[in-house]
Formats: structure tokens, C-alpha cells, sequence
């Protein structure tokens, strides 16, 4: 090959945040090949210094517009380990429920507007409404209703109101909570089901590429972890290992990088990946029966080590979502819905958290000091945790473009579409500044 690549995309579309795709080959030799994230960070954890526990999940929920649940979930269970506070069996069935809620409505998003218009040949969901009209209709529908879902729960879906440390400001109704149910029978599930067919008939088109890595997720004894549990990591050869969430430090291990204003991680390996995938290979057994049907049409066993298969998860997730959230609220239906009163702290110290969101494993923690005021704030978002295998994902699969004489309009299609498979929230991920000191 003696021909030149330049691949340079300043942004990649279809995902939050800013992030830039650098790759340089000349004769064959690949000279430049990086993922960059170039976006100022936002210093929410500098944020929350100095407020009273009762306003930091107010503050963290703003760190993103897609995950502030997820954020507003993890805070909340932080600043109750922190605290001593107590929460019921029935707070934490509804927390359950809203989780499932969040994964819902952004699997959705993710999937039909920003994946499938790459497989489908289109640059946006727009080209695609003459052609696939019913599909974008059922797919607004059920965004609009995992958003309806969302906001039942937690007063509103960004931004939650009622989810607060120790329970929850206000309850659903029972009669909310059945017609909630109907509805995800009667008006989720066909649709839901059409989807599917979408789906398998996308399937054969997501690119074939294969890189193992470390995949870290929740792993919860109760259920397929999303709410709670304990850190799992399953490696190329199967094996598991598991920490306490409060150990989350020594399994993200931290570190800056030049390419990005965003931390990168690392644990066992160079890299590891989290989210829909990670958490599919780490937790496959738990899945309801008919999201494992689905798994098995697409042809998804444990490990997968295909990265663009993420997108293909996310789509399972939403079948297990929807069927384990009707368990639920039979559940609190069958026990009745009492009112209850947020607990309260019974003492103060440090505390620590994690949740999975859509786009993977979500820690917080804090301190607190005597008053209850935070004295210290930690975040490590899930995309932040993707960086490195992002990086590294493309080392490998540049390699093999070249290798097959892929022209550049094609390279730039597939590193973005590999971009876009992790799901990312970039902005959310930025958290430091390279500051000069001019003397």
C-alpha cells in the first residue's frame, strides 16, 4: 500500500459530548491512531463541597441529562452508606423499577435513532422515515412511554424530584402503578416486538470484529445487577472476580491521559469495558427467560468480545427491562403501597455507591463531617471507565482495516461506528484541567 489515510473527525456525531477520531497511515504504517476527548471538564465533585446531604443528589443529577436517575440512584445510596440512613424494602422495589425505566427509554434512543441509521446506510433517523415509517413511529412511542415511566416515579426523568436520601418525597399511586402495567402488556410489548424483528434483521450487518478484554460490571446474588450488588469483572477466559463497592478505587485505578480531558482506567488488563455488553457477559444467567430468547435469535452467547455487539445488549436489556419490571410491580401491588417517611442519618462519615446506567458501572461517594455538610465528593462515570479500551479497541481494529485495503470513507465509518456503539456521555466523562502557570 502506498497510498495515504487521513481520518479526522472533529466531532463524531450521534452521541453526548465531543470526542475526535485522529488516524494517519502513510504506506501502509499507521503513524497516528487515537481517540481523543478535547471537551472542558464541569467539576460537579467540586460542586458538592460544603452543601447539606439533602442537596447533592440535587447537584450530581445535573452531571448528565441521559443518566439523572442513574446519577440521582447512585448519590442517593452514597449518601445513605455515608449516613446510616435507612430505606425499605419498598423504596428500593421502586428504585428497581425507575432503574429499569431509565435503561428503558435510553436503550431505545440509542438503538433506533443513532445505531440503526449506520446499518441502514442513512447519516440520521431522518432519511429513514419514508422508508421505515412504522418502526420510528413505534420507536417515538416507546421513548415517549419509557420517558412517561421514568417521570412516574421520580416526579420527572431529568432531573429527578422525588427520589431523595432515605426513600422517596412523593409515591406513585397503586391505581398509577396498574395502569403502568397495562400498559407495558398492552401498548410496550407489540411494539417491543416489532422492534425485535428490526433488530434480527440488522443483525447480520453489525461488523464482525472481535477484541477480548476485562468486562466490569454490577453483580447482584437478587437479580441481574443494575441497582445493586457488588463490582464483577469476567476475563477473556471466563474467569471472575469480585470486590466490594466500597474497594472501587482499586479496581478503576485512575489515570490521566494526553489524548483526553477525561480520566482513563484500567484494572487487570490495559483497559476494561463497561456497559449493556460487560454487564450481559458478567450476568447472562440472570436474565429473564424471554430476554435470553432474544439473546439466542441474535445470536449472543457469553463472552462476547464483539464491541459493536454493545448496541445488540442494549436491545436485549429492554426485553428483560420490560418483562422483570411487570414482576415488580406485581410485586408492590400484591404487598399494597404504604407511606413512608424518608429515613434519617444516624451518623456521619464516608460513604460509597454504585449503580449501573445505561452506559455502564456508576460510583459515587462522599464524606460528611458532623453537620451533615459534604466535606468530599468522588465520581467515576462509566465512559470515563471506556476510554482506554475505546483507544485500544481502535489500535486493533485500524490494524485490520488496513489490512484489507478499507478505503478511508470506509475507516471513517467504522472507528465512528465503533464509537458510537459504547453508547458514550462524553461530557460526563471530562474531569480535569491541564492548567499553565504563567509567572
Amino acid at each position: 500500500m502506498t497510498r495515504k489515510i487521513n481520518v479526522n473527525v472533529n466531532h463524531v456525531t450521534r452521541v453526548e459530548g465531543h470526542g475526535n477520531i485522529v488516524v494517519n497511515v502513510s504506506n501502509g504504517k499507521i503513524e497516528k491512531c487515537e481517540w481523543q476527548v478535547p471537551e472542558a471538564p464541569r467539576f460537579f465533585e467540586a460542586m458538592v463541597r460544603g452543601r447539606h446531604y439533602s442537596e447533592v443528589a440535587r447537584i450530581t443529577s445535573r452531571i448528565c441529562g441521559i443518566c439523572s436517575v442513574g446519577h440521582t440512584l447512585a448519590s442517593v445510596k452514597a449518601t445513605e452508606d455515608a449516613l446510616g440512613i435507612p430505606v425499605t424494602r419498598q423504596t428500593i422495589q421502586l428504585r428497581r423499577l425507575l432503574k429499569h425505566a431509565e435503561n428503558f427509554d435510553s436503550h431505545i434512543v440509542h438503538v433506533l435513532f443513532l445505531v440503526a441509521p449506520d446499518l441502514l446506510g442513512a447519516k440520521s433517523v431522518f432519511p429513514l422515515l419514508p422508508t421505515h415509517p412504522e418502526v420510528i413511529k413505534a420507536a417515538l412511542r416507546l421513548k415517549r412511554f419509557g420517558h412517561e415511566w421514568g417521570s412516574l416515579l421520580a416526579g420527572r426523568t431529568t432531573h429527578p424530584t422525588r427520589v431523595v436520601p432515605g426513600g422517596f418525597a412523593e409515591l406513585p399511586t397503586e391505581t398509577e402503578l396498574a395502569t403502568l402495567q397495562e400498559r407495558l402488556i398492552n401498548e410496550v410489548a407489540p411494539d417491543i416486538n416489532l422492534v425485535l424483528e428490526v433488530v434480527s434483521s440488522l443483525a447480520p450487518l453489525f461488523p464482525a470484529f472481535d477484541r477480548p478484554t476485562e468486562y466490569m460490571a454490577l453483580h447482584d446474588t437478587a437479580e441481574y445487577g443494575l441497582y445493586d450488588g457488588c463490582i464483577q469483572t469476567v476475563m477473556p477466559d471466563g474467569t471472575k472476580e469480585q470486590w466490594k463497592v466500597d474497594e472501587y478505587r482499586k479496581v478503576t485505578n485512575e489515570y490521566v491521559n494526553s489524548q483526553s480531558t477525561a480520566k482513563w482506567t484500567r484494572n487487570k488488563l490495559d483497559s476494561y469495558a463497561a456497559g449493556a455488553l460487560a454487564r450481559f457477559n458478567n450476568n447472562f444467567q440472570q436474565l429473564h427467560a424471554e430476554a435470553k430468547a432474544v439473546a439466542k435469535a441474535l445470536g449472543m452467547t457469553p463472552l462476547v468480545a464483539n464491541p459493536y455487539l454493545n448496541s445488540a445488549a442494549q436491545v436485549v436489556e429492554t426485553v428483560h427491562s420490560m418483562h422483570t419490571s411487570l414482576q415488580l410491580i406485581d410485586e408492590l401491588l400484591s404487598t399494597g403501597l404504604r407511606q413512608e417517611q424518608p429515613g434519617l442519618p444516624a451518623q456521619h462519615g464516608a460513604g460509597s455507591s454504585a449503580v449501573e446506567v445505561p452506559r455502564g458501572i456508576l460510583f459515587h461517594h462522599y464524606s460528611y463531617d458532623q453537620d451533615y455538610m459534604c466535606l468530599q465528593g468522588d465520581c467515576v462515570i462509566p465512559t470515563n471507565q471506556n476510554h482506554a479500551n475505546i483507544q485500544l479497541d481502535f489500535e486493533k481494529l485500524v490494524l485490520e482495516l488496513v489490512a484489507a485495503d478499507k478505503s478511508e470513507a470506509e475507516m471513517e465509518l467504522a472507528l465512528e461506528m465503533l464509537v458510537r456503539a459504547y453508547d458514550p456521555c462524553i461530557s460526563c466523562s471530562t474531569h480535569y484541567l491541564n492548567v499553565k502557570f504563567v509567572r
